[in-house]
């Protein structure tokens, strides 16, 4: 099925044809309402705990680790650092600036605070998310297994970070509207969007390798146009101008921002540190969110070669996935976050969605509502019983 035929619903001779957008958000009414409802019932559940044990839901899901940095960001600007006993410095120019910017914008529309900014923000940009898994998936599988790909998306394990003030949902959004251009072959919105993603977070720069590889490929092919060139110049521009900056503020133009993150223990060393934790973990008792971390990372890597071999998805699919679960992999620190760094990637959901959606209705409702008892109780631990970030 092309994309035309997608974006444009047969009408009968003399009848109005209906928007494309309208005609596409009509089709993915049944799946964005059941990812409503997935996320709906995990925060109810996560609040119903919260309140027995005395906590709030709103201070849970709105101000929990970077929740924090990013309204403070909003409302004070860059320029915040801790420094702690052990040496570890962190810094506020660690975090990407499109969502904190957001918040801001919002607060002085409207009279709220800026973590109940950052939550509509995060289930806004949730909800365009999940209108974009349903573009992408129906325009390589149809629309049955498009539902079950949004609905899979919001029933992972982690997916409680699409329910709080992170940047995840929004770029998720940013990366799957981008996808869907590019299957089109819309460069120049393809561009713009990656460029967003790349605004929005460090691993965004997987949405801007996705980009330049369609392009290349098109290249390949001698399909150069004005649009394509300039959708590959946008895509990188969020991404670096950010890094750059702040390597500027940080007397070091293409150094500078790295070091910020390797004070936070955060850099790129092909994995070796990922092998260091995994060996001390496996070693000794370790915590149910570590165990967690390495059974879904390694869940991701083996989808990736299923998504890779068996489902063989178009390039920038591939590759804008590809280079998330190496940006995970191969980085070090913050072990127990490699669940989050890969929520953006969900075309590794893409070989389970389309097995399912060929099982016997029986056999995927017991892995659905496996999934969903793992998703909300997992949820409740992360914010409420567990010691480390999310």
């Amino acid at each position: 099925m092309s994309a035309e035929t997608l974006d444009r619903p047969a009408s009968p001779a003399g009848v109005r044809s209906v928007p494309r957008w309208r005609a596409s958000l009509h089709r993915a009414a049944p799946a964005l309402g059941l990812f409503a409802a997935a996320r709906l019932t995990g925060t109810l559940v996560l609040a119903g705990w919260a309140w027995h044990i005395g906590r709030s839901p709103r201070a849970l899901l709105a101000s929990s680790w970077d929740s924090d940095w990013y309204t403070r960001i909003a409302a004070h600007g860059y320029g915040h650092t801790l420094h702690w006993p052990d040496g570890v410095v962190q810094s506020d120019l660690a975090f990407f600036p499109l969502y904190p910017g957001l918040v801001r914008a919002v607060t002085a529309v409207l009279p709220v605070t800026g973590g109940t900014a950052g939550l509509l923000l995060s289930w806004l940009s949730a909800g365009a998310a999940a209108w974009g898994i349903h573009r992408v998936g129906e325009r390589l599988y149809g629309r049955p297994t498009a539902v079950v790909l949004v609905l899979l998306w919001g029933l992972l394990p982690h997916s409680i970070v699409l329910s709080m003030a992170y940047t995840e949902p929004l770029m998720t959004a940013f990366a799957a509207w981008s996808l869907d251009a590019l299957l089109t072959r819309r460069w120049l919105w393809a561009g713009t969007l990656a460029a967003l993603a790349g605004l929005s977070r460090p691993n965004g720069i997987a949405v801007a390798a996705a980009v330049l590889a369609a392009v290349a490929y098109a290249l390949w092919r001698r399909e150069g146009s004005r649009r394509l060139w300039a959708g590959a110049a946008l895509a990188p521009a969020g991404w670096l101008s950010y890094v750059l900056w702040v390597g500027v503020r940080r007397g070091d133009p293409l150094g500078g921002y790295f070091a910020v993150q390797d004070g936070w223990t955060s850099r790129f060393d092909f994995g070796v540190g990922t092998l260091v934790f995994v060996r001390d973990m496996l070693r000794g008792p370790t915590q149910f969110g570590f165990a967690m971390a390495l059974l879904i990372t390694g869940a991701g890597v083996l989808l990736f070669a299923l998504l890779a071999l068996v489902e063989r998805p178009p390039l920038p699919v591939l590759v804008y996935t590809g280079v998330l679960v190496v940006i995970t992999v191969c980085g070090s620190g913050f072990f127990e976050s490699k669940p989050r760094f890969l929520l953006p990637a969900f075309p590794l959901l893409l070989p389970v969605a389309h097995a399912l959606t060929k099982a016997r209705p029986r056999a995927a409702i017991v892995v659905i509502t496996a999934l969903a008892g793992l998703s909300f109780g997992y949820g409740v631990y992360a914010l409420t019983l567990a010691r480390m970030a999310l």
